[in-house]
């Protein structure tokens, strides 16, 4: 797939996120730093088997930057797409280390995972470096996935719809138009750990996003915009938490690393 077929594949998922007038679930799968290109292919083939391009929710897996074209491979010819786990705001030069919106669209693809806690936890991601990836993702025609959540000690002193509504303030600054952004909550004392907001505690979090993001546009960009959970969500508390009217599906960690138990929230999802 070139940067060409990317994008046109990405433009499709855009065009496809609404049916009959309701938001379409969106699955994606974020490998972290897991899986070795071999290794990743053995589990991207496994979920090819796996998926029958029939279901409800729009797939997508993010692997490391090492395995994104042998998944890409090994997915051709199947209904899932490809994301990355970050990428850098600018378009080439002396950033060591660092991935270019060119270089994802050119493996091949159509999302990209932006401001995740981890990066903001341990790689001093802030929401003007958030905001300078959301606008070269958009420019260059990938769906960013645009993390926000607050810590344990943020929402145990009060603290947790200020935050958030910073981190979408901070990310969104000075843009006009949301694009085709997608949102995921990430409660951050739910990541990892086993403990995973309620299906009411997540969705009083994202009816409140939804507001915000009415505030900062309009009611017709918030009502469009999906908004993921992703916490902890595994197969036997997904449905509770997608039944919700606002969690149109699931950022997905540790789940995502077994064919069986990824799909099986994306069966929940439907």
């Amino acid at each position: 797939m070139d940067k060409l077929e990317a994008k046109e594949s990405a433009c499709l998922s855009l065009s496809s996120s609404r049916i009959g007038g309701m938001r379409k679930k969106l699955i994606a799968g974020n490998w972290k730093m897991n899986q070795t290109p071999s290794q990743a292919v053995v589990l991207a083939d496994a979920l090819k088997k796996t998926v029958s391009g029939k279901e409800a929710a729009e797939i997508v897996v993010c692997p490391p930057y090492t395995a994104l074209i042998p998944v890409r491979d090994a997915l051709k010819g199947s209904s899932i797409h490809l994301g990355a786990q970050d990428l850098h705001w600018e378009d080439q030069g002396a950033f060591t280390g660092k991935i270019s919106a060119d270089m994802l669209l050119d493996a091949g693809c159509t999302h990209v995972i932006i401001g995740h806690s981890e990066q903001r936890t341990y790689f001093h991601e802030t929401d003007a470096t958030v905001n300078k990836k959301l606008i070269k993702a958009l420019a260059g025609g990938l769906v960013p996935i645009f993390c926000i959540g607050e810590t344990l000690e943020e929402r145990d002193g009060g603290r947790a719809f200020d935050v958030v509504k910073k981190q979408l303030e901070g990310g969104f600054a000075g843009m006009k138009d949301a694009g085709h952004t997608v949102l995921a909550y990430e409660p951050v004392w739910a990541i990892g750990t086993g403990r995973n907001a309620t299906p009411e505690q997540a969705q009083e979090m994202h009816a409140f996003i939804r507001k915000t993001i009415a505030s900062l546009f309009s009611a017709a960009v918030a009502d469009g915009m999906r908004i993921l959970y992703g916490g902890s969500m595994k197969p036997d508390n997904a449905a509770g938490l997608l039944a919700q009217p606002d969690i149109d599906g699931g950022l997905i960690g540790g789940a995502a690393l077994k064919a069986d138990s990824f799909y099986g929230i994306v069966k929940a999802a439907g």
